[in-house]
């Protein structure tokens, strides 16, 4: 059952968008076969706050475009995805800005989740 804001525990690298086979693979075993029962999701993509709020906006908005068009490449709808990008607003840790932490630390903020929209 899925509630609010499910994790896809993507580990996206540091200022990449780029969708690697394990990211893939999350994606086809945790997101598809949900698309596959017509519900709608919503896509939402994050950055640590290395870097400046503009392009960390730019890299999430791409990284939530890069599941989507992957999951369009499966077979999924379109009018299905709603992804959004919402750069360093949303850290999950102390990590923001002039906070020394870890790369470890800085990657739990690297992540995309998806909730669903609709249930038809």
């Amino acid at each position: 059952e899925l509630i609010n804001d499910t994790p896809l525990p993507i580990n996206w690298d540091f200022s990449s968008a780029e969708l690697n086979d394990g990211a893939m693979k999350i994606i086809d075993e945790r997101l598809l076969p949900i698309l596959k029962d017509g519900v709608a999701v919503f896509i939402e993509s994050h950055t640590d706050m290395r870097g400046t709020k503009k392009d960390n906006q730019d890299l999430s908005d791409r990284r939530a475009k890069a599941v989507l068009d992957y999951l369009v490449s499966k077979g999924i709808n379109a009018s299905q995805l709603y992804a959004k990008g919402f750069g360093e607003s949303k850290l999950l840790n102390k990590c923001s800005d002039n906070v020394v932490c870890s790369e470890a630390e800085h990657s739990i903020n690297r992540r995309t989740t998806f909730r669903i929209v609709n249930q038809k």
